[in-house]
């Protein structure tokens, strides 16, 4: 059977101060991921022959037998986007993207500023939990969308290169019910390397 583990945050749990405050780096990380990896090695315990690459095993939810597939989907999206989520970002961030990511953001929406008040806006208008997404399609088009709850976009064939986790538990303590407070932060930690790193690797 699959064994899904859970990653160390990749800095320390205080490193994204003030952004991102230490306790809710710590309830976050080992807590909430940590309940999804649990959890989904819970659902997939007799299912020997499912992927052992949780973005594969997302990618076709109808390849998952239909007892599990609810759980494979919650939590097998909780772990992909949250391993994302801790790799998209980094201590002091980085100003703005570079290379072939700089050009698309400037094609598709006239500029970083742009890009991050669109994601900024379907975060904020995302009702109840979920997620805000740039994606891009193998043509490296760009586009900005949000999914409910732990959804992915690879669970419709899309493929993710930055998200921004808008539940609760990613901001509550530090910012209450301004969620768009959070958002507007946020930015100061995104790794703009690593995206444009992802970016990179899907148009090759």
């Amino acid at each position: 059977m699959p064994e899904f583990t859970l990653p160390p945050l990749p800095y320390d749990y205080a490193a994204l101060e003030p952004t991102i405050d230490t306790p809710t780096m710590q309830i976050h990380h080992d807590k909430h991921h940590a309940a999804y990896v649990n959890n989904l090695n819970a659902a997939v315990k007799d299912s020997p022959n499912l992927p052992s690459n949780v973005e594969e095993l997302i990618s076709n939810l109808n390849a998952v037998p239909e007892a599990i597939r609810t759980a494979v989907r919650n939590n097998g999206g909780g772990h992909a986007n949250h391993t994302m989520f801790w790799e998209i970002m980094k201590p002091g961030g980085s100003k703005a993207p570079t290379g072939a990511l700089a050009q698309a953001v400037n094609s598709t929406f006239g500029g970083v500023e742009e890009l991050k008040k669109q994601i900024n806006d379907a975060g904020a208008k995302r009702f109840g939990s979920g997620w805000a997404w740039l994606i891009a399609d193998n043509s490296g088009s760009l586009s900005v969308i949000s999914t409910a709850n732990q959804d992915n976009p690879l669970m419709e064939g899309k493929q993710p290169i930055l998200g921004v986790d808008v539940w609760e538990h990613a901001y509550y303590l530090n910012y209450q019910n301004r969620r768009p407070d959070y958002l507007a932060a946020w930015w100061n930690v995104v790794n703009w390397d690593e995206v444009g790193r992802r970016y990179d690797a899907l148009k090759k």
